[in-house]
């Protein structure tokens, strides 16, 4: 019930809190009385990968990486009927899921949401695996290298995997350069 709830508040602004959710990106929720509070915790905990494909070294390497990339925080105020965001990031692959959460909010199936918030997981878990995949190709072959930074191109969640892998191979001399490599990569303009 609490995702329904949550996309019937936050709307078209739930692709904010899927991304908060992929990058372990911190929340700071102002005006909201403690069910709503709590709702919007539950849901970003419950879209959330931690745990599910990180260890604790890597979990730990997550952490510096992103106090690395300097504190950010996702800032809901919730005084107001429509929740406004500050320090709101979302990318291509959290903007595809919104239609999806709002159609299933509207049936009112709480099943049906929570199927599709894992369906969620199950695909950014698959481009993780991909990326790893490649990721270990690259370290042998240049063409290897070139098919991971158009599938990072193409994905729409480049920025939070490209997170994740540096924080995975950041004791990998080999894989952090590639990252390294990969990040450069995105960051020119190109699409």
């Amino acid at each position: 019930m609490h995702i329904q709830r949550v996309v019937q508040l936050v709307q078209d602004n739930v692709c904010f809190l899927l991304h908060a959710a992929l990058s372990n990106t911190h929340m700071d929720i102002t005006g909201a009385d403690e069910r709503t509070r709590t709702d919007i915790c539950r849901f970003v905990k419950a879209a959330s990968l931690q745990g599910l494909v990180q260890e604790e070294s890597t979990a730990a390497s997550l952490c510096t990486a992103l106090s690395e990339d300097g504190a950010r925080y996702l800032l809901i105020d919730c005084s107001e009927p429509s929740p406004r965001f500050t320090n709101a990031v979302s990318n291509r692959f959290c903007d595809g899921w919104v239609p999806a959460f709002l159609n299933a909010a509207e049936g009112g199936n709480p099943f049906l949401l929570r199927q599709i918030l894992e369906n969620f997981k199950l695909k950014a878990i698959q481009d993780m695996n991909n990326l790893k995949r490649f990721i270990g190709q690259a370290e042998m072959s240049h063409y290897a290298l070139f098919r991971c930074a158009v599938f990072l191109r193409s994905c729409g969640n480049g920025d939070v995997l490209l997170q994740n892998a540096r924080a995975e191979h950041s004791g990998q001399p080999q894989g952090a350069s590639i990252v390294r490599v990969l990040e450069e990569f995105l960051s020119e303009p190109g699409d």
